[in-house]
């Protein structure tokens, strides 16, 4: 693991495509803003929340003023209720590898970068029954259904995560883990690109996670709740992006703001912990800069 001191946007090599992954509130998006206007390049979204087209304010979305200060791609693009997975994003990530202007790819889904620079096997889509089998499975019985090998590779507390093992294993008749091991090669080499997670602290971390739920609030996290009221879907993707159950149980008068900001941030830093666990272990060849010493 290197660990940068203070790190200087003049040492990316202009020429190469620059990745940014850390956990959420981690200053990632802001860090990917700077080098783009420095040494110019498309900000890139990697991130599952920020491509559904009815949040901007709740997942940290670029804001206008920030949209117009670099180009930005791959942001709020998918309908909230349509299929989307990595194979997607792979999909629609590849074109900007071979433009001419640099990517700068920054996010906090690892398995977008996973996939990116290790590959992604081509597993066929789940079919619709299996799919609402097994979103009408609880957490544990998903788990217990899914091989041990697979299970053992798993955030085993991302409903998500689990769910799409066990549709696999379910509609193809193999684990997750074979189809991994059939992998073709990454569409990005690692070692042609600048590869950087935002290291971030604990305490850090964890208060700038709290003060940012304020600001979501203040900038119009209700109205784009209000929005969507009619739409609300608890087993979409879309519906489950941190904060949103919270703040819509509010909507609906059934919690009042302390506590949906109160359980939005339990949730947001929880979340935060496994991203940081994961990003430490699996991206221990990135270059890790802690964000303090960002000016």
């Amino acid at each position: 693991m290197t660990i940068a001191g203070k790190f200087n946007l003049n040492d990316l090599p202009p020429e190469q495509p620059v990745l940014i992954a850390g956990p959420t509130a981690s200053g990632k998006s802001a860090l990917a803003l700077a080098i783009a206007e420095t040494g110019g390049g498309v900000v890139v979204n990697a991130d599952a929340s920020q491509v559904y087209d009815c949040w901007r304010v709740i997942t940290a979305c670029p804001s206008p003023a920030e949209a117009d200060r670099a180009p930005h791609a791959l942001y709020q693009y998918v309908p909230f209720d349509a299929p989307y997975s990595v194979g997607h994003w792979l999909r629609n990530v590849a074109p900007y590898l071979g433009a001419a202007v640099r990517p700068i790819i920054v996010g906090g889904t690892g398995l977008n970068f996973k996939a990116l620079t290790q590959g992604l096997a081509n597993i066929p889509q789940t079919p619709p029954d299996v799919r609402r089998e097994a979103d009408d499975l609880v957490l544990d019985v998903l788990l217990a259904q899914i091989d041990d090998a697979t299970k053992a590779n798993l955030d085993q507390h991302n409903r998500m995560r689990v769910q799409r093992a066990w549709e696999v294993q379910r509609s193809t008749g193999r684990s997750l883990l074979e189809w991994h091991k059939a992998t073709p090669p990454p569409l990005l080499d690692e070692s042609k690109a600048a590869c950087i997670v935002m290291d971030a602290q604990k305490d850090w971390l964890n208060d700038r996670i709290a003060r940012r739920f304020d600001m979501m609030v203040d900038d119009g996290a209700m109205t784009e709740i209000a929005a969507m009221q009619d739409r609300f879907d608890p087993a979409l993707p879309a519906c489950r992006a941190i904060g949103v159950p919270e703040l819509m149980a509010h909507h609906l008068g059934e919690i009042t703001l302390k506590e949906a900001k109160a359980r939005a941030i339990i949730s947001t830093r929880q979340y935060a912990k496994r991203q940081r666990t994961w990003f430490r272990s699996k991206m221990r060849n990135w270059i890790h800069v802690d964000p303090r010493t960002l000016s």
